[in-house]
């Protein structure tokens, strides 16, 4: 039943662009007790077919610039070659510090960027 409803809501956040993967991983991590490894393995596979219903409803709304997605997205696949890579060699421990790190990173920007427009308006 969770399993089901973790991925209705990450889909849903994935399909508005806003890292579906995040919680996904949270939640398998924190909740299921998912090796941080396996979960971000789950969350690649996740991505495909998220990714590709996202991307049709995107191009039928003409949403899409071409021009900047096309080398963003050959140069991703790089580095997620390269990624995938120093994953496989780094301690589950340290994945999911540096994964903790992250999200910490995203909540400062977010919430930064959430006081300067609407507490802070200049």
């Amino acid at each position: 039943m969770l399993e089901g409803l973790t991925g209705v809501i990450s889909g849903a956040i994935s399909g508005m662009g806003m890292g579906g993967g995040t919680i996904l991983i949270t939640i398998l991590v924190c909740f299921l007790g998912i090796d941080q490894k396996v979960a971000q393995a789950v969350n690649l596979v996740f991505f495909i077919p998220t990714s590709i219903v996202a991307t049709i409803v995107n191009i039928k709304n003409k949403e899409i610039n071409w021009k900047l997605a096309v080398p963003i997205s050959i140069l991703g696949a790089i580095g997620a070659f390269i990624g995938a890579f120093i994953a496989t060699k780094i301690e589950v421990g340290n994945l999911r510090k540096m994964f903790a790190i992250f999200l910490i990173f995203i909540a400062i920007f977010e919430t930064y960027s959430w006081y300067k427009k609407y507490v802070k308006k200049t």
